[in-house]
C-alpha cells in the first residue's frame, strides 16, 4: 500500500472512530457475560450500536492523549518535558471532570489524583499496576504522523507510565501503537504478529531512560535492562498464544478462553488483535465479536477497532453509527488533522 492510499483512507480518523465505536459497543456488555450478553442481546453477529452511543472512560482517556500529544507537537520537536506537561494537564482534567463517571479504573484515578500535586510523575506512577487502561488509549500515538521511532516509542510508554507503571503496562502500550502505525501504514495482517514479536525482541532490554527517567527504581528490579525486560517477555508469551489462536481460527468461540479476558495491558492487546484478525475484512463483525466476550468487552472492543480503523480507514464504519458516536466531532477534527 502506498503513501497516497494511506492518507486516502483516512486510517487516522477510522482508527479513531473504530476506537469510539468499539467502546460504546461493549460498555454494556462489561461484566455480564457471555450467556447473559447472548440472552439480553441476541446473536452476537447482529448486536447493533446503542441508544445513546456513549463511551466510557477509555474513549474520553484517548481523546486526553490526543489533545495532550497534539499540544506538545505544536509547541515544537516533541520531548519528554513537553508531552509529560500536557498529558499530566490533559489527566488531571479528566480526573476533575463531571463526566469522569463512566467506570474508570482505579488505577487512573489514583495516579491521576497524585499528578495534582507537585510530586514528580514517577512518584505518581502505580508502579506495580499492569492494567489495561494505558494501552486502550495508546492510540493517537501510533497515529501522529512526524514521529521518530525513538520519539513513538518513548511517549507511548510515557503515556503508561505516568499512570500504569509496570514494565508490562510500558511495553504493551509500545506494541499497541506500533501495530496501530503499521496497519495505519498498510502492514499485511498475516504478517502482523511476527512484526510484532520481532519488535519485542529487538527493544527487549531497551530502557527508554530520556522518557522514563528513574521510574525503574520504584521497583525491585536490580537493573532498569531487568525491569523493562519482564515487560517485554509478558508480551512476548501472550503473542505466543495469540498466534496460535489465530491459526486455529475458532470464530465462534469467547476470544477471551484465547488470550485472556484483558483486564491487565498484555492480554487486551492480545484479545482485541485476535478479534481483528479474525475478522479483517469484515469490522462490524469484530466489534461484535470483541464485545459479546467475557472480559473487559469495551477495552478489548476499542483495542478491535482502532486496528481495524487504522487498517481499512475511515470508509469502514457506516455512518449510521459512526454519526452516532459520541465525542463524534473531536474524534473526526483529530483524525483530520493527521491524515492530512
Amino acid at each position: 500500500m502506498t503513501a497516497t492510499t494511506t492518507v486516502r483512507k483516512r486510517a487516522a480518523t477510522g482508527a479513531l472512530l473504530g476506537l469510539a465505536l468499539g467502546d460504546a459497543l461493549g460498555f454494556p456488555t462489561e461484566f455480564i457475560g457471555v450467556p447473559k450478553i447472548l440472552d439480553r442481546y441476541g446473536p452476537w453477529r447482529a448486536m447493533e450500536l446503542p441508544t445513546p452511543a456513549r463511551v466510557s472512560d477509555d474513549t474520553q482517556m484517548t481523546l486526553a492523549v490526543g489533545r495532550g500529544l497534539r499540544t506538545a507537537m505544536d509547541r515544537g520537536l516533541l520531548a519528554p518535558q513537553g508531552l509529560e506537561q500536557s498529558l499530566r494537564e490533559e489527566f488531571v482534567d479528566w480526573y476533575r471532570s463531571p463526566e469522569n463517571n463512566r467506570a474508570p479504573g482505579r488505577t487512573c484515578l489514583e495516579a491521576c489524583g497524585l499528578l495534582q500535586s507537585d510530586l514528580p510523575w514517577q512518584d505518581a506512577s502505580q508502579i506495580g499496576s499492569k492494567g489495561c487502561g494505558a494501552n486502550m488509549r495508546v492510540a493517537p500515538i501510533g497515529l501522529a504522523p512526524g514521529l521518530s521511532d525513538e520519539q513513538r516509542a518513548g511517549a507511548a510508554q510515557l503515556q503508561s507510565a505516568l499512570t500504569h507503571g509496570h514494565p508490562t503496562a510500558l511495553a504493551a502500550s509500545d506494541l499497541t501503537a506500533h501495530a496501530v502505525r503499521l496497519l495505519a501504514q498498510g502492514a499485511e495482517p498475516t504478517g502482523l504478529v511476527g512484526l510484532l514479536r520481532s519488535y519485542a525482541l529487538d527493544n527487549r532490554t531497551h530502557y527508554h531512560e530520556r522518557w522514563l527517567g528513574d521510574l525503574w527504581t520504584r521497583s525491585q528490579d536490580p537493573t532498569p535492562e531487568h525491569f523493562v525486560a519482564r515487560g517485554w517477555d509478558e508480551c512476548l508469551a501472550v503473542l505466543d498464544r495469540l498466534q496460535e489462536a489465530v491459526r486455529a481460527g475458532s470464530h465462534e468461540t469467547d476470544p477471551c478462553l484465547a488470550t485472556g479476558e484483558g483486564w491487565i495491558a498484555e492480554e487486551a492487546l492480545a484479545t482485541g488483535l485476535l478479534c481483528f484478525l479474525l475478522f479483517v475484512d469484515e469490522p462490524l463483525t469484530a466489534l461484535r465479536r470483541a464485545a459479546c466476550s467475557s472480559g473487559d468487552s469495551d477495552s478489548i472492543a476499542c483495542l478491535t477497532g482502532a486496528f481495524a480503523g487504522a487498517y481499512l480507514g475511515a470508509d469502514a464504519w457506516p455512518t449510521r453509527w459512526a454519526d452516532r458516536i459520541e465525542y463524534q466531532g473531536e474524534l473526526v477534527t483529530l483524525g483530520a488533522l493527521w491524515d492530512a
